[in-house]
């Protein structure tokens, strides 16, 4: 069975990004990429992870 990966926030909250599942670390990476792309320093955003969870 292939693993998948979870995006999680770091705080343990939900939201529309915590909690996507993706088939691959590069298609949950792609998102937090996104996600992040306008980030500027002085932001307030929440902190995200991927873990690998069993597929």
């Amino acid at each position: 069975m292939k693993p998948a990966y979870l995006i999680t926030r770091d705080d343990g909250g939900l939201d529309g990004i915590a909690g996507q599942r993706f088939a691959s670390y590069d298609e949950a990476h792609a998102v937090l990429e996104r996600y992040y792309a306008d980030l500027c320093c002085s932001d307030e955003r929440e902190c995200y992870s991927i873990v690998e969870v069993p597929g």
